[in-house]
């Protein structure tokens, strides 16, 4: 346990914090959380590049494999909300350093499954662990962040992982060149115990308790760290009873039934769909996700112009929802229909640059309609999100098995999912808090 601040012990600290200068210290926690949406994505993106392999040793048709698929998402949407329960309650320091040894454990796990059933069973419970990733790092961001920096640094966090899940499948060919698939995974299982340990000794739940925090940093922080603490009473009640939260979990429904498509079945569209394999192959499996990075990272960064010109938080969380989810829909139509595959793909990408246009204003809902209970809420929209994601593994499994070269029908149906997620952002109120009255501080770079 760190012990209570003294400006006898911390003298620099002391003297920083007379001259006014606030430390950094709350970036590191953006660094933490980057290197681990890195981490999560090669963990869970590298089992669609080493399909082929796993396919072929098990003998799975893609039905099969639409439920190895599925079996991750369905666990990691049924553990949200528990994991994000626990982040408010215990604190994300102890619930992370757990979590992220587990999935990594089962990441490496993968590589030792004899059949079909092992398989599903290990991806399930790699599923349970990474299920609290992302709440906790919300909640994280919430304490540790002032008001105007917390969706930048939702959009910088996003981008990373997506770009990490860009780089994976020609990282995975690499390593495939090298190793089997079985012992890859447990090469990617290392990565994420290094990070836990790492992070356990560095960070600590409550930024006052952290000795490389001066009384400047501290100021900037003021109200923030009061989310810290424990609270396990969540008001069920008044989530259940809000038409934004409803709303909130039906969009990110929507945006993770058609962007799962992206990091399960995508490989196997470009090698039966598209005729390519090999290097070309992995290259452009990675355009979706590098263009969605693109699009968190814009999102981020174009915010305070859009409040601006628009006059409010909300009117801005609103455009960007409704008019990424309807050029993602618009887009996937124009990638199905593309004849040459490079401009299929880069249709593609942008189509998903379109869906995560959404994706930082739809965890900065989380943070600010959450207050102290945004690991909670952010692990329920985070569920629904990936219950999207399963129903879309096992619904796209079924039709290829139906008719082997049934892409099309796919794109039509993500398209039409879209169009229900713009719909719900007409009527997000992604401002209001729901643990108090007090109205939100908009500032100007949020979103």
């Amino acid at each position: 346990m760190i012990p209570p601040r003294s400006d006898s012990a911390h003298p620099l600290s002391h003297r920083v914090a007379q001259s006014g200068l606030a430390s950094k210290t709350r970036y590191w926690v953006i660094v933490f959380a980057i290197a681990l949406a890195v981490i999560t994505y090669i963990d869970r993106v590298c089992i669609s590049q080493a399909k082929s392999d796993i396919s072929a040793e098990f003998h799975l048709n893609p039905k099969q494999m639409g439920y190895v698929f599925s079996a991750f998402t369905l666990a990691y949407a049924l553990f949200e909300i528990p994991s994000g329960w626990l982040g408010d309650w215990l604190g994300p320091r102890r619930v992370l350093m757990r979590v992220v040894i587990w999935w990594s454990f089962f990441t490496a796990a993968t590589g030792w499954a004899r059949n079909y059933v092992w398989l599903l069973v290990t991806r399930f419970l790699f599923g349970v662990g990474e299920a609290g990733c992302f709440p906790n790092l919300t909640k994280i961001f919430s304490t540790w962040l002032p008001p105007e920096e917390r969706v930048r640094a939702q959009g910088i966090m996003w981008m990373a992982a997506r770009w990490g899940g860009a780089l994976t499948p020609l990282l995975v060919v690499w390593v495939l060149s090298l190793i089997s698939w079985r012992h890859a995974f447990q090469v990617f299982g290392l990565l994420g115990i290094v990070w836990a340990l790492v992070f356990f000794w560095w960070f600590r739940d409550n930024p006052r308790d952290h000795r490389a925090v001066n009384e400047a940093e501290l100021a900037l922080l003021a109200g923030a760290e009061t989310n810290a603490a424990g609270h396990g009473n969540v008001p069920w009640k008044r989530f259940l009873g809000s038409g934004t939260v409803w709303l909130l979990w039906l969009q990110y429904f929507s945006l993770s039934y058609g962007w799962y498509f992206f990091i399960t079945w995508l490989p196997s569209y470009l090698k039966e769909g598209r005729g390519l394999a090999g290097a070309m192959q992995a290259w452009l499996a990675g355009f979706p996700l590098f263009f969605g990075g693109i699009g968190c990272i814009a999102a981020g960064f174009i915010s305070a112009r859009l409040n601006s010109a628009l006059g409010s938080v909300t009117g801005t969380r609103r455009f960007l929802g409704v008019v990424g989810f309807l050029g993602a829909a618009v887009l996937m139509v124009a990638s199905a229909y593309s004849k040459q595959p490079l401009l299929a793909m880069l249709a593609m990408g942008l189509a998903s640059l379109s869906n995560d246009l959404t994706m930082p204003g739809s965890w900065g809902a989380c943070m600010d309609v959450g207050g102290r209970y945004a690991g909670t809420l952010s692990g329920s929209m985070n569920m629904m999100g990936n219950l999207g994601g399963a129903v879309a593994g096992v619904v796209d499994g079924y039709i290829l098995n139906a008719a082997p070269n049934g892409w099309i029908y796919i794109f039509w149906a993500n398209a039409l999912v879209y169009l229900v997620g713009a719909m719900c952002w007409i009527f997000i109120d992604p401002v209001t808090p729901l643990d108090g009255p007090q109205s939100l501080k908009k500032a100007g770079g949020a979103i």
